[in-house]
């Protein structure tokens, strides 16, 4: 008998997605609880993987609960798998009293305390057999939680990396041109949602700090249109020559046409999903060492890492590789092969089958 998993998820991303698919085509036999909405909602449909419709609308969500466990009746699954915090909290209490794994996936570092009632709702909830951790950083924070006396046991947290295709990133360079940059700036891009744990202030700061015969540019992508960081930007005397263009859904085209790639980060970052689409596309990336990031950066060989918070760190970085077009072009290609080599879906999909094979060895 084939191993059967409900995984719970709000929206599946692609590398998710394909995972889902994998472990579908190697026997699982997996449904998919999903809001009809979703654009990967068709996407698993038409690779022959059964989806629930269904869309958790808060932690606690009186309806979901009960659909997910008409679902979970005794005996129709061996796991359930769980994608986000509405997910755990609600797929905890729909499995109650039934005879099922349960496995959470963790994407950021932190935000999870003993001291919160939430966390024991969530990923502190002894309930949970596994969290798979798509960082060591991540496990690692679990591991050292205090007071040590309530820390989980080491088996439960285990790192899975999210994998990729290097073949899924195929868009042009956006042309820099049509934005205002000049032909001949040297762009540092970034992507991301601003909050303050991203560091983008540091980045404008080392922006400043580069000398004046590097005719840098910043090319800002994503959410950035926090009050705080639009003070920072007009009150900078590079002002002109940083540009915001806003959430783009064409996001790695811009990544692609820049020569560095940065994410600034101070504290809780995961596996950064802009830092590995830029480097698929062989552009260099300067990250610090927060979270997951330098698991996916080997320092001086397939970019640079620099500590938190350093702004002189980062701007040293960026003279070094404006001053190498050679080691940025050895770089490049070091970091797609670091993602091709290293950070491959089907990886993930072998080892998150491993894992239910550990935890269902005899599936009835």
């Amino acid at each position: 008998m084939a191993i059967r998993s409900l995984c719970v998820t709000e929206g599946a991303d692609r590398p998710t997605v394909a995972t889902f698919i994998g472990l579908h085509e190697a026997g699982v036999g997996i449904t998919v609880v999903c809001p009809p909405e979703h654009p990967n909602y068709q996407v698993l449909v038409d690779a022959g993987v059964r989806v629930l419709a269904l869309k958790l609308n808060r932690n606690f969500d009186r309806e979901g609960i009960a659909a997910l466990k008409d679902e979970l009746v005794e005996g129709r699954y061996h796991i359930v798998h769980t994608f986000n915090n509405k997910a755990v909290t609600n797929s905890l209490r729909a499995c109650r009293g039934l005879p099922i794994k349960v496995v959470c996936y963790r994407g950021i570092v932190g935000a999870v305390s003993f001291l919160d009632p939430m966390s024991w709702m969530r990923y502190l909830n002894p309930r949970i057999d596994r969290i798979i951790c798509v960082c060591d950083a991540i496990r690692d924070y679990f591991l050292a939680m205090k007071p040590a006396f309530l820390r989980m046991p080491e088996s439960r947290p285990v790192r899975i990396y999210k994998g990729h295709k290097v073949e899924w990133y195929d868009a042009e360079p956006a042309d820099l041109t049509e934005l205002g940059l000049p032909a001949d700036a040297f762009v540092i891009g970034c992507t991301a949602s601003y909050r303050p744990r991203k560091g983008i202030e540091y980045l404008v700061d080392a922006l400043e700090r580069l000398p004046e015969d590097i005719p840098a540019h910043l090319l800002l992508v994503g959410h950035m249109d926090a009050e705080k960081l639009t003070r920072r930007i007009e009150e900078s005397p590079a002002r002109e020559r940083i540009h915001r263009i806003g959430f783009r859904r064409d996001a790695p085209a811009f990544s692609a046409a820049c020569d560095v790639f940065c994410l600034p980060s101070t504290k809780r970052e995961g596996l950064p999903r802009a830092v590995i689409e830029a480097m698929v596309y062989r552009v260099p990336p300067v990250v610090t060492n927060a979270g997951g990031s330098p698991e996916l950066v080997v320092d001086g060989r397939s970019g640079i890492v620099v500590p938190p918070m350093d702004a002189a760190a980062l701007a040293d970085a960026f003279v070094t590789l404006y001053r190498d077009p050679e080691l940025r072009r050895e770089m490049g290609a070091a970091a797609r092969r670091r993602i091709d080599e290293d950070f491959r879906n089907e990886s993930t999909i072998r080892e998150t089958l491993a894992l239910y094979q550990e935890l269902v060895p005899e599936p009835r």
